[in-house]
C-alpha cells in the first residue's frame, strides 16, 4: 500500500480540501490531523502559531511516513511552510486564497475575501492582491466566528442562519460579484453563505487547485520498496477530545480516531 498523505488543519475544515483531494486520488492511503486545542488559528500569536503546528505536522508526519503533508489551513499556510520544509525531506503543500481565479472571472471587477483577521492582515495576502488583482477593488473580511460555526455545524449542531447573515452584512452591501472563501472551514457553511449573500455572487475556494497540486507532485515520487503502515486505513488523530457529533462526521469521510496517538504527539513536543 502506498504511503499515507497527512491533511493537518487546525479543526475539521481540511476536510473539504481532503473530500477534493480523494476525488482525483481515491485510492491513497490518509491520515487527518487537526489542532483543535488552540482552534481558531486565526486569533493566535504568529509564534505559537508557528511552533505549535511544525512540532504537530513534523511528528505525525514521520511517525506515520507520510508521502506528502497538505497544510489545509489558510491561516497556517501563510506562517509555516518554509520551517515545514526545512525540517521535512517530502513536498508540503499550502492553501493559498484564490485571488488569481477570482480577478479573472470577475465581471464588475469588484472581489472580497473572506478569511480569519489573521490571514486577512498578513503581508502575503496583500503580495496576492497586489501580484494577481491590481485591477480590481479588493474587500477584505475577516471573521473567526464563522470558523466555529463551521465546527458546530460538524458537530451536528443547529445553526443560526440569522447569525451567519449579521456576520457577513459587509459581504451582503459591498455589491461585489466573486467572494473567495479564504478559510477551509468556510466551504463547509457553503449553502448557508450562498443563501445569505445572493446567487448573483459566485464563491471560489482553492480546494479543486490544492487537489490538483497534490496528484501533480505524487506522480514523480518513487515509493520505497518497504513501506510503514499506520493503524487504519484512514485515522485522524487531534490535540484534544472531540465530541460524538465530529466522530460520526469524521466518519462519514471513512476515518476512525486511533487510540490516544494524538495526546502523545502533543507531549512529545511539550504541548
Amino acid at each position: 500500500m502506498s504511503r499515507p498523505i497527512l491533511v493537518f488543519d487546525s479543526g475539521i475544515g481540511g476536510l473539504s480540501v481532503l473530500g477534493e483531494i480523494r476525488k482525483l486520488l481515491p485510492q491513497r492511503q490518509y491520515c487527518y490531523l487537526f489542532d483543535n486545542a488552540r482552534l481558531p488559528y486565526g486569533e493566535l500569536a504568529e509564534a505559537e502559531l508557528i511552533s505549535g503546528c511544525v512540532n504537530l505536522v513534523v511528528t505525525m508526519a514521520k511517525q506515520i511516513d507520510a508521502a506528502i503533508v497538505v497544510i489545509a489551513c489558510n491561516t497556517a499556510s501563510t506562517l509555516v511552510l518554509p520551517e515545514l520544509r526545512a525540517q521535512l525531506t517530502i513536498p508540503v503543500v499550502g492553501v493559498v486564497p484564490a485571488i488569481k481565479p477570482a480577478a479573472a472571472i470577475s465581471k464588475r471587477k469588484h472581489i472580497g475575501l473572506l478569511a480569519t483577521p489573521g490571514t486577512v492582515k498578513r503581508a502575503y495576502t496583500k503580495e496576492l492582491i497586489n501580484h494577481f488583482a491590481d485591477d480590481c477593488r479588493v474587500e477584505l473580511f475577516g471573521c473567526s466566528e464563522l470558523v466555529l460555526l463551521a465546527e458546530a455545524k460538524a458537530a451536528g449542531q443547529v445553526i443560526d442562519i440569522e447569525e451567519i447573515a449579521r456576520l457577513l452584512q459587509p459581504v451582503i452591501y459591498s455589491e461585489l460579484d466573486v467572494l473567495v472563501l479564504g478559510c477551509t472551514h468556510f466551504p463547509m457553511l457553503r449553502s448557508e453563505i450562498q443563501q445569505i449573500v445572493g446567487t448573483g455572487v459566485q464563491l471560489l475556494d482553492s480546494g479543486e487547485a490544492i487537489a490538483k497540486r497534490v496528484k501533480s507532485l505524487l506522480q514523480y515520487q518513487q515509493e520505497p520498496t518497504s513501506l510503514k503502515q499506520i493503524d487504519n486505513e484512514r485515522a485522524f488523530y487531534t490535540s484534544k477530545d472531540i465530541t460524538e457529533g465530529l466522530k460520526s462526521t469524521l466518519a462519514e469521510y471513512g476515518f476512525v480516531q486511533t487510540a490516544k496517538t494524538s495526546t502523545s504527539v502533543i507531549e512529545s513536543n511539550g504541548g
